[in-house]
């Protein structure tokens, strides 16, 4: 992927972009980002060009419940966490939703991943649990409960690590009432 503000960094003039997309052999992912196309199609493209135009941002919520196959849910929209201050970011497609977090929580849990060849920094599995609970409002409750029960049955979870950012989430009196049902 190449956005266009690297390729003028490198000296390349956007017309050049312009007519190689024309030409056929760019392909234009989304505003202001290109891909050879020849390459094959991406697999996970609403992450991909996400986090290629938003690098400071995180996958969060519901799409990042999705990234780790912890909900039955299809985002709409891709769920990003930003830090407090950021400007609201110009993207048109695919559609965001975004969420404004403190420092310590926006760097707490995240993780790079390699999707399509592009750096994705989601929140792992634990974090994203809490802070569903964190927004359960927003999101709905019976989602919160769906990915905390999935998130339970995972041979990897660690309800000590669930708790540890349930409480920088400071939900873990919302989180225990459910944690002790589904024992």
């Amino acid at each position: 992927m190449l956005r266009t503000s690297h390729a003028i960094a490198l000296g390349v003039h956007p017309r050049v972009l312009y007519n190689m997309s024309d030409a056929g052999r760019l392909k234009r992912v989304s505003r202001g980002l290109y891909r050879l196309a020849d390459l094959p199609e991406l697999g996970n493209p609403d992450l991909a060009s996400v986090a290629a135009r938003m690098p400071h941002g995180v996958i969060c919520l519901i799409s990042a419940l999705a990234y780790h196959g912890i909900t039955t849910q299809i985002p709409h929209q891709v769920d990003v966490a930003v830090p407090r201050g950021t400007k609201q970011p110009r993207i048109q497609f695919p559609p965001i939703r975004v969420f404004r977090f403190s420092t310590a929580m926006h760097k707490a849990g995240a993780e790079t991943h390699l999707v399509d060849n592009i750096e994705v920094r989601v929140y792992n599995a634990a974090k994203t649990v809490a802070d569903c609970f964190r927004f359960r409002n927003r999101i709905g409750i019976d989602v919160v409960v769906e990915a905390l029960k999935l998130f339970r049955e995972r041979k990897s979870a660690s309800v000590q690590e669930l708790l540890k950012y349930a409480r920088l989430c400071r939900v873990e009196r919302v989180v225990m009432p459910y944690l002790e049902a589904l024992q």
